[in-house]
C-alpha cells in the first residue's frame, strides 16, 4: 500500500523546511524559550555539584515535553500530523542561519569591520575585539548547519515528533549546563555527553553530506586526518569536511574570555575570503534539500517498484 502522502516523515520534512523558508523563527511564543524556563526552574531545585544529579535533573527535565509530544503526535484526525509538522518548523533554523549571518555580511560589503565584529561576536563564544570574522563565521555556519538542521531532520526521521523535541532540547540543555565551570562541570557533564551521543551519527552524516556537494577528497582527507585532533568528538568531522569541501582553513588560534587557546587547523587551500561564508550557507541549504530528497526517494521508491511489478 503507498504511504500516506500527507503524514509521512519525508511529506512532513519538505512542508516544516517550506514553513521555515516562509516564516523564519518565531521572534514570539518559541517553545525552545518556555523549555528554558521550565530548565531553569528544575535546575534550581535539583542542582548539586555532582554527576548522579545531573543526571537525575537530565532525566526529570527532558521526560514531561517528550512524554508529551509522543501523546500529541499520536492525536486522530490529522491533528498529530499537525502538531509533527509544526514541530519540525520550530526545531529547523536553516532560515534562522542565513538571518543571523545576514548582518555580518551586509556590514562586510559595506566595509564596516567593528559592525561585522559586532555582529559576529553575537553568533559565536569569542572576544569580540580579538575574533577573526570571516573564519569565526563559516565555522559557526558549518557546525550549526549540524545543529540547527541536519540534525534535527535526522532525528525528526528516526523518531517523528518525539525524536527531534529530545534532540532539540538535549541541544538546549547542552549550551545551558554543558559548560567546564565550577558550577558545571560535574552537574552539566550529562547533558554535554547526551548531546554528544545524539550528535554522534547526524554529525558524520552532515560531514558526508558535506564532501558530497563540494570537493570529495579533500573533505574525506581533512575529516579523517583532522576532526580526532578537535576537542569535540562531533563538531571535528563536521568542520573538517565543511573546510577542505570549500578549499578553506579554519581553525588556529582563538580568544575566549580572555584566553588564547590554539586549536587545529581545519581544511586546506586558502583563507576564507568574504564569498566563502555564502558558499558555506549555499552547502547547508543544499544539503538540507538533498536530504529531503533522499528522504522522498526511500520512501516511494519501494511502492513504486512494487506498482510496477503489478502493472
Amino acid at each position: 500500500m503507498m504511504p500516506d502522502l500527507l503524514s509521512h516523515p519525508s511529506s512532513l520534512m519538505a512542508g516544516a523546511l517550506i514553513l521555515d523558508g516562509l516564516l523564519g523563527e518565531p521572534q514570539r511564543w518559541h517553545p525552545l524559550v518556555g523549555f528554558g524556563h521550565w530548565a531553569a526552574w528544575v535546575e534550581r531545585r535539583s542542582y548539586a555539584p555532582s554527576r548522579l544529579r545531573g543526571v537525575l535533573t537530565l532525566v526529570m527535565t527532558l521526560a514531561p515535553p517528550v512524554g508529551i509530544s509522543l501523546v500529541l503526535s499520536r492525536l486522530a484526525h490529522g491533528w498529530g500530523t499537525a502538531f509533527s509538522l509544526w514541530t519540525l518548523y520550530f526545531a529547523l533554523g536553516l532560515r534562522s542561519l542565513h538571518d543571523h549571518v545576514r548582518p555580518i555580511c551586509q556590514a562586510l560589503d559595506r566595509q564596516d569591520d567593528k559592525a561585522a565584529r559586532r555582529a559576529t561576536a553575537a553568533i559565536v563564544s569569542r572576544d569580540e575585539a580579538t575574533l577573526a570574522i570571516l573564519p569565526a563565521t563559516c565555522e559557526s555556519v558549518l557546525e550549526n548547519g549540524n545543529d540547527g538542521v541536519f540534525g534535527a531532520l535526522f532525528w525528526f526521521w528516526v523518531g517523528g515528533a518525539p525524536g527531534v523535541i529530545l534532540y532539540r532540547l538535549a541541544n538546549t540543555l547542552d549550551a545551558t549546563w554543558g559548560y567546564k565551570s565550577t558550577r558545571y562541570l560535574h552537574f552539566g557533564w550529562a547533558a554535554a555527553r547526551f548531546d554528544d551521543v545524539l550528535n554522534w551519527i547526524p554529525a558524520r552524516l552532515t560531514a558526508f553530506t558535506y564532501a558530497f556537494l563540494g570537493k570529495f577528497r579533500h573533505a574525506l582527507v581533512c575529516w579523517s586526518q583532522q576532526a580526532p585532533q578537535w576537542d569535540s568528538p562531533n563538531a571535528g568531522p563536521v568542520m573538517a569536511a565543511g573546510a577542505g569541501s570549500l578549499n578553506i582553513r579554519l581553525g588556529g588560534w582563538a580568544c575566549y574570555g580572555g584566553e588564547w587557546h590554539e586549536r587545529p587547523r581545519l581544511g586546506c587551500g586558502r583563507s576564507p575570503q568574504r564569498n566563502d561564508i555564502d558558499r558555506a550557507l549555499t552547502l547547508v541549504r543544499r544539503g538540507a534539500f538533498l536530504w529531503v530528497l533522499a528522504a522522498v526517494v526511500m520512501t516511494w521508491m519501494p511502492s513504486l517498484s512494487r506498482l510496477s511489478a503489478h502493472a
